[in-house]
């Protein structure tokens, strides 16, 4: 039937409810005879949003409560195109021309494309969340990012009167793009941070790796006396070690968080290693300025000095992984209708699975990933967060 679809097709505009899927599919069996399909799309969902923003439920039993439609063995195609028909004319009968026009001419636009990208790139985009990535000459990666609207983020792009000027570089060296969908914005938030870490994109500067990562760590000098040391590397791995405070990224800024939390809570410079002394017992500058409470040279007692230091790193304090292994973070699409277990352990992603059995592969891999600064803070937030399905494995 493909000739005869293509000819009723050919030419028109392509309305569907959730178009995006039926076109996409439409398309796609196109692509597979051989045969280049594409159409201005209009999908009732969004005009339906557009003209009845009041109302929060836009599916088609919502449509057919709302304005009276006529349903007659719903859930069958031609039944449902009979639906989007009646809602079209429903439509023109009781609103202005012009209101409906609008709302079509909205969803109508099409983006502006760079002229190596061919017109029908962002056809197949889908509305869901998920990873994109930008390919450059000779497929080079320019860029990945994440939403949980591929769509409505990749067309922000190409959008009219975008003027970012690291956008405009990045969409005018674009010769490909690709994504990959989720089951909702935890899924890609890890995805993006990995897929930067592995492949080091042109564009993506601020999730790449750092290997200067450190903390600090109190270390008793003698009974009383707590002192701030710098920890790297696997040290400063707060899935693995306790009471640590941080992390950064390099020394320097390590340095000059302890720098800043000594002017807060007058703490003396020489005592937590920042400067040094001509001699033991002699005062710091701090000290001559007024700034530092005297720990240096006898004025304080070091136990009152590690007391303040505590409160002042309590803020910086790592938490801890709170589990005894790894366990699954269980996310759901009801609309995709499928279920990702993203596995994690000791704060580092291991993986996504999508069946049982991709579970049982990562988590008998020996492969360990490194533990990386970026997924610690996502996962420290994400988690913290209710209603999440965390299952011990």
């Amino acid at each position: 039937v493909a000739d005869e679809v293509f000819a009723r097709l050919e030419g028109s505009l392509f309305v569907a409810h959730n178009a995006r899927f039926d076109y996409g599919f439409v398309r796609q069996e196109f692509r597979r005879l051989g045969t280049s399909f594409q159409a201005d799309v209009l999908c009732t969902v969004r005009l339906s949003r557009a003209l009845f923003p009041e109302h929060p439920r836009h599916n088609l039993d919502s449509l057919i409560a709302r304005h009276n439609l006529t349903a007659n063995d719903r859930h069958r195609a031609l039944a449902d195109a009979d639906l989007i028909w009646q809602f079209w004319q429903t439509l023109r009968r009781e609103l202005k021309a012009e209101r409906v026009l609008e709302a079509v001419s909205q969803q109508l636009k099409r983006p502006s494309l760079p002229p190596h990208l061919p017109k029908d790139a962002l056809d197949d985009l889908p509305e869901s969340p998920g990873v994109y990535l930008f390919h450059g000459e000779n497929d080079a990666l320019l860029y990945v990012g994440k939403s949980v609207n591929l769509r409505s983020r990749v067309l922000s792009y190409f959008a009219k009167g975008s003027n970012e000027n690291r956008e405009l570089r990045i969409t005018h060296d674009i010769r490909r793009i690709d994504w990959i969908e989720t089951a909702g914005e935890l899924g890609a938030l890890l995805l993006e941070s990995h897929l930067v870490k592995e492949r080091q994109p042109v564009h993506n500067r601020r999730l790449r790796h750092s290997n200067e990562l450190c903390a600090w760590q109190l270390v008793e000098h003698a009974a009383g006396d707590y002192r701030p040391r710098l920890v790297m590397g696997e040290d400063a791995d707060p899935g693995k070690r306790r009471e640590l405070y941080g992390l950064f990224a390099s020394k320097r800024e390590a340095a000059n968080t302890l720098k800043s939390l000594a002017e807060a809570y007058q703490l003396c410079p020489a005592v937590l290693g920042l400067e040094k002394t001509a001699r033991p017992g002699q005062p710091c500058f701090a000290r001559q300025l007024k700034q530092c409470k005297g720990a240096c040279c006898g004025k304080e007692a070091i136990g009152a000095h590690s007391a303040r230091l505590m409160t002042a790193l309590s803020k910086l304090r790592l938490k801890p992984w709170p589990y005894q292994g790894p366990v699954g973070i269980v996310e759901k699409n009801e609309f995709q209708g499928r279920e990702d277990i993203h596995l994690i352990d000791a704060w580092r992603y291991l993986g996504t699975a999508h069946s049982q059995a991709d579970l049982d592969l990562l988590l008998q891999s020996t492969e360990r990933a490194p533990f990386d600064l970026d997924t610690y803070k996502l996962l420290k937030v994400q988690m913290g967060k209710k209603g999440w399905d965390i299952r011990k494995l």
